[in-house]
């Protein structure tokens, strides 16, 4: 069968991008320009950068031109060491965006240039951060029901250095933290490297399992539970007041410190208060602009107990010195300004779209899913082999999740989590039903 010219054309340029024949931001020639060098139709031209474009391989910005993307940031390889093909459509990490996000960036470096005394952003700041980026934190976060002072933000290089730096400052290798059995991986990770003894505790429907925290509180010296209250990743919790009431008490009656990983709470609209709220002589709370904004934008707060700040701080200055004041810059910006607060709308109805496609095309199935959040989790059947189904997914150019990552139990469930939120609704409506299709291959319970 003859390959149309056009798509020669297509799997030649893909071929050289792949090699790294050209680096990240190379701009590629025009449309007109190609079109002479291929012997091709200008509208061809335009067809081949848009397929290049659907490949992930090339971004496209109007009134510039077409530009080879950072092939390591589309796959996330350098973020889990986990080879995605640059031509699948990954459902395994969460980059959530909406358009428009890279012309806010361009006015605001324009805005930057423009005003101010450029030459301090290139000095060393505060370990803390500025006193009017902390205050623009304090004000967002006081948006967000968590009423702090500046004097009690510090500002880090995103959340999970902020986790980071919480672990480093208040825990010693071998002490024991309490978490779910299904909880983020960058804590495990993050625990494993700091040789902390993670003590799972059991899921209920709506949230951890608190009779057998405080069983293990009475039987062990537990430090701390790290806990996602407001939309749990990966299972969509959002602990009602009670449970929050219940968790600080029993964290105030033990000794136990609370870390509150806030990245996802955005998402929810009138979330109950914060741990940090609750109990705020006990609780670091961590949170970022990783999801709400963008993953390159790199930075997180952390609001804690006056006591400990200073240590926090000097964590701070011994591993980063202190966030770089260019991005600290334009985030206190976005915050005082009204860019986040729209952001954040916008991300939530992104996400209520993808969750409607999600039960759309999942309907029958056991999944399990926040109605605004980023990610499902969807439970197999106990007899199921979930590295055959995503080998079987990989073969379709779609990636996903196992429980792996998320389990801290030594049995992992049978189960896949999906990413909603870096791909384009069509790509995530082909994806899930490729999931759909394995699912009734192999069924699930």
């Amino acid at each position: 069968m003859r390959i149309p010219t056009y798509k020669a054309v297509v799997d030649s340029l893909a071929a050289q991008i792949r090699s790294g024949r050209w680096p990240a931001g190379h701009r590629l020639p025009t449309h007109r320009r190609l079109a002479a060098d291929e012997g091709i139709a200008i509208v061809t031209a335009s067809r081949v950068y848009a397929e290049l474009e659907a490949m992930g391989l090339v971004s496209s910005e109007q009134g510039r031109g077409t530009f080879v993307r950072d092939l390591a940031a589309v796959s996330g390889e350098e973020i889990d060491q986990r080879a995605v093909a640059v031509d699948a459509i990954d459902l395994s990490f969460n980059s959530p965006s909406v358009p428009g996000q890279a012309d806010l960036l361009r006015q605001a470096l324009r805005d930057l240039a423009g005003a101010g005394d450029l030459d301090a952003l290139l000095r060393y700041q505060p370990h803390r951060g500025r006193a009017q980026d902390r205050d623009a934190v304090a004000r967002h976060l006081r948006r967000r029901g968590l009423d702090v002072g500046r004097e009690r933000v510090l500002i880090v290089n995103g959340a999970q250095q902020g986790l980071a730096v919480t672990a480093m400052a208040l825990f010693e290798p071998g002490d024991v933290i309490a978490v779910d059995a299904l909880t983020y991986p960058g804590f495990i990770v993050l625990a494993r490297t700091l040789r902390l003894e993670l003590a799972p505790l059991p899921a209920t429907a709506a949230g951890p399992d608190l009779d057998a925290l405080e069983e293990l509180c009475r039987r062990r010296r537990v430090r701390a539970v790290y806990t996602m209250p407001t939309l749990h990743n990966p299972l969509g919790w959002v602990y009602d007041e009670p449970q929050r009431a219940r968790l600080v008490s029993i964290a105030s009656r033990y000794g136990v410190s609370i870390i509150e990983d806030a990245s996802y709470a955005y998402l929810v609209e009138h979330a109950p208060p914060p741990l940090a709220m609750l109990a705020p002589d006990i609780t670091v709370y961590v949170s970022g602009l990783s999801k709400s904004v963008a993953t390159g934008l790199r930075i997180g707060f952390i609001a804690a107990p006056a006591m400990l700040v200073p240590t926090l701080e000097r964590v701070i200055r011994a591993t980063t010195w202190n966030t770089p004041a260019l991005t600290a810059t334009i985030a206190g910006r976005w915050l005082d300004d009204g860019t986040v607060d729209r952001l954040e709308v916008e991300k939530r109805n992104d996400a209520r779209r993808r969750q409607s496609v999600a039960a759309e095309i999942l309907a029958g199935l056991p999944y399990v899913g926040h109605p605004s959040s980023y990610f499902v989790w969807l439970p197999l059947a106990p007899d199921a082999r979930p590295d055959r189904i995503v080998a079987a997914l990989a073969a379709r150019r779609v990636a996903v999740s196992t429980a792996e990552p998320f389990a801290t139990t030594p049995t992992v469930p049978h189960a896949l989590r999906l990413a909603l939120g870096s791909v384009s609704i069509a790509d995530l409506r082909k994806a899930l039903h490729a999931v759909r299709a394995e699912a009734d291959r192999d069924p699930f319970t």
